[in-house]
């Protein structure tokens, strides 16, 4: 029974995201409400509150829901060889920056809201725990704090090289992000690497 009522969370938290984000790219996320998406998705607004806080964070799930267990899955998927470093660099960069073709319109509306933005920098908070699993799983001789702790640095990280991707320029009169995403989340995960080393007794602390 929980199993069955756990699939129809699932189901009906992506009806509602795939229908705030089609309407979000047909109208502009300003001229949808709250209803709307609900409607949508035939639900009532007090089901979509219980999934959702707003039209925002809607609209971003499209493109982030499940995010947090693929990077997971990419983490525990690099060679075995690679130092914990280089599989979590690796497993970030890589899923935060092959969209997919479909996400790639959501994308671009993202980075031209700055409501969206903010709600789409604010996802990362849900990669801390799989990722510490990860971590735990990848080397079980890391102890739980360990990894938790190396988790929210990462995410913090991520979170900061997100901030700053998505705070436009203008060019020719077009809004586009500021940089290269991969550049600037390897740039922003750089100085963990020597912690996520020591972590794993590749480098001696301090």
């Amino acid at each position: 029974m929980t199993g069955l009522r756990d699939q129809k969370k699932q189901a009906t938290r992506k009806t509602l995201r795939e229908a705030a984000l089609r309407l979000a790219l047909e109208r502009g996320p300003e001229n949808v409400r709250v209803d709307d998406i609900a409607e949508a998705a035939g639900v009532s607004p007090r089901t979509y509150n219980n999934y959702f806080s707003s039209r925002e964070q809607a609209i971003v799930a499209a493109v982030s829901a499940e995010r947090e267990a693929r990077i997971a899955a990419a983490v525990a998927a690099q060679p075995a060889e690679a130092g914990l470093a280089d599989a979590v660099i690796e497993a970030i960069v890589e899923q935060y920056t092959d969209p997919g073709e479909h996400q790639r319109d959501a994308l671009l509306l993202i980075t031209t809201r700055p409501a969206l933005r903010e709600a789409f920098a604010d996802t990362t908070s849900a990669l801390e725990v799989p990722l510490a699993d990860a971590i735990a799983q990848r080397r079980s001789d890391i102890p739980p704090h360990i990894a938790l702790v190396l988790a929210a640095s990462v995410t913090a990280a991520v979170r900061i090289a997100l901030q700053r991707w998505l705070q436009p320029s203008t060019a020719g009169g077009l809004v586009v992000p500021s940089g290269s995403l991969p550049d600037l989340l390897r740039g922003a995960l750089a100085p963990l690497a020597p912690a996520l080393d020591a972590a794993e007794g590749r480098r001696d602390i301090g």
